[in-house]
């Protein structure tokens, strides 16, 4: 079975929609009429930097979802599920026909409007610690006013509330063992917190006259974790419920995994859900199964140490040791397959992030390399295959990666992947099949 998901708010960058923009004019000009203004220019341009304000973020990213349904429509096998996070829920639900997309975008520019009135709050997303770990310690340093906000993924959730507590929270954080990375969200508020109540009801009474359709496709409550009702009512109520409460994203894969859904698919300008579903499912996969009958439960054996991944050791190396020096604690919650260039980096940053690569790996790095493989995930799969880098590029008693593979398929692919023959997802599809 097969699922598509939409990407929410921070997924947002300059050019979004570029290749299709012109092969679906009519949506543009309907997303023209509803606004107000050019969604072409804001998204093309972003001029004055509007994409960073919310107001204009969310519309923007609810329009370049829709081109991107529009498309998958013409090249893509139908769904048998939808879902989307946060503000993807609403690209989710039009793509389901529970509204016509003009209706989807007003719902959309409105939501964002009364968010981003509410101020004085903010948001940071904590990597690396179970949900029990960051519970555990927002109680013992009395961070009352603190909550879960995302729970993106098991080691990965975005707290929200106050700048204050946050900013004093962020160093018993950094503390922890096990911590990744504790790094500020760059959003105007505390969303999906107590504090944003007065905007959800607000958004409630703007709801009540919306007409709501029936889904078509399944879509997914980020708010339950489990799919929308029949009931139109019950949607309304969802969607006002999400302003303020958290997105339970891990519970939502989880539903679809249990619901037999095999291939999800992200549609939009990013692959950060992509790289959120890839953790929630292999942690799903690697729990041990329940055993039927609690009397027959045989002996539980010692957990194998499980082997080493130099692929993702030398990820989190890029992250911590090259690139989180140049650019700050953001590096470490970066999307490994997300373009270097949504960091804004000139010229003068690449030569420095080559020079410090050679000097982490002990080898000459180029700054055309760094540019030319502008993710964490293609660097770290162009590193393995160069027989100078292979043996440093992993942390110490690790193997070198490439000569692990038996099978020189694989190879092969990482090779074509390296030299750009084939880009980092069709890679990764070519190795899934072969497996």
């Amino acid at each position: 079975m097969r699922c598509y998901v939409f990407p929410g708010q921070g997924t947002q960058k300059k050019g979004m929609g570029r290749s299709l923009f012109g092969r679906f004019p009519d949506l543009r000009r309907r997303a023209d009429r509803v606004l107000g203004y050019p969604i072409e220019e804001l998204c093309l341009e972003n001029p004055e930097r509007r994409l960073s304000d919310t107001a204009y973020a969310q519309p923007a990213i609810y329009v370049v979802n829709a081109l991107h349904w529009s498309a998958a429509q013409e090249d893509l096998p139908p769904a048998d599920f939808l879902a989307g996070h946060s503000l993807g829920e609403y690209s989710a639900l039009f793509a389901a026909g529970a509204f016509e997309f003009e209706t989807g975008l007003t719902l959309v520019r409105l939501r964002a409007e009364l968010m981003s009135q509410v101020s004085g709050g903010a948001m940071a997303a904590v990597v690396g610690l179970s949900e029990q770990i960051v519970q555990e310690t927002l109680e013992q340093h009395g961070a009352t006013g603190v909550v879960i906000a995302n729970y993106n993924a098991p080691e990965q959730f975005v707290l929200s509330g106050s700048r204050e507590e946050l900013a004093r929270i962020k160093p018993v954080f950094e503390q922890v063992e096990g911590v990744r990375g504790f790094v500020p969200v760059r959003v105007s508020g505390p969303f999906h917190a107590p504090a944003m109540a007065p905007a959800a009801d607000r958004f409630r009474s703007l709801l009540a006259s919306v007409e709501v359709g029936e889904l078509r496709t399944p879509v997914i409550s980020n708010v339950t974790g489990r799919p929308f009702g029949a009931d139109a009512q019950e949607v309304r109520d969802l969607l006002a419920d999400q302003i303020a409460r958290p997105v339970r994203w891990t519970d939502c894969i989880r539903y679809l995994r249990d619901a037999g859904v095999s291939a999800f698919t992200e549609l939009g300008e990013s692959k950060v859900l992509t790289s959120l579903i890839d953790r929630i499912t292999t942690a799903m996969d690697a729990a041990p199964d329940p055993a039927p009958d609690a009397e027959a439960k045989p002996a539980r054996q010692p957990a194998e140490e499980p082997a080493p991944d130099p692929r993702r050791a030398l990820i989190e190396r890029i992250k911590r040791e090259i690139l989180q020096p140049e650019i700050g604690d953001e590096a470490l919650a970066f999307d490994e397959d997300a373009s270097f260039r949504q960091l804004g980096l000139n010229s003068i940053i690449y030569v420095r992030l080559a020079r410090r690569a050679g000097t982490v790996l002990g080898v000459p790095i180029k700054p055309d390399v760094i540019f030319q493989h502008r993710s964490c995930a293609a660097l770290a799969d162009h590193l393995l295959t160069r027989d100078d880098i292979a043996g440093a590029a992993a942390p110490e008693a690790s193997p070198a990666p490439l000569h692990e593979y038996r099978d020189e398929r694989v190879t092969a692919l990482l090779r074509d992947c390296a030299d750009g023959t084939l880009t980092v997802d069709r890679t990764i599809e070519a190795i899934r099949a072969l497996a």
